[in-house]
C-alpha cells in the first residue's frame, strides 16, 4: 500500500499520538480509522438513496424523494424523546 505525508501542527500531531497510543494504533491507522468513520457526500448521498429503496420495499409503496424529504424527521423525534425521559430520571434521581 503506498503511503503519503500529511503536515498538520505540531500539537495536532502529538494529540493524534497521544490517541494512537491510547488505542493501541499507530498514528497512520488512527488516521484511517477517523477518516473511515467520516462518509463523503457522494456516500452519504449513496447511503439514503438505499436506505430509501429498501423502505419503499418493505412498505410495498413507490414513495418519491421529494415525498421522503417532507416526510417528519421519526429518527431524530424519537432522539428527543429518548433524551428528555433520559434527563427526567436523572432529575429525579438526583
Amino acid at each position: 500500500m503506498a503511503t503519503t505525508t500529511i503536515q498538520v501542527p505540531r500539537e495536532t500531531r502529538d494529540h493524534l499520538a497521544e490517541l494512537a497510543r491510547e488505542r493501541g494504533v499507530s498514528i497512520g491507522q488512527l488516521v484511517q480509522a477517523l477518516a473511515a468513520e467520516q462518509p463523503t457526500a457522494a456516500q452519504r448521498a449513496e447511503r439514503l438513496a438505499a436506505d430509501r429503496e429498501v423502505a419503499r420495499r418493505l412498505i410495498g409503496v413507490d414513495i418519491s424523494d421529494e415525498e421522503f424529504d417532507q416526510a417528519p424527521d421519526v429518527l431524530s423525534n424519537i432522539y428527543k424523546i429518548a433524551a428528555a425521559k433520559a434527563r427526567a430520571a436523572r432529575d429525579a434521581a438526583a
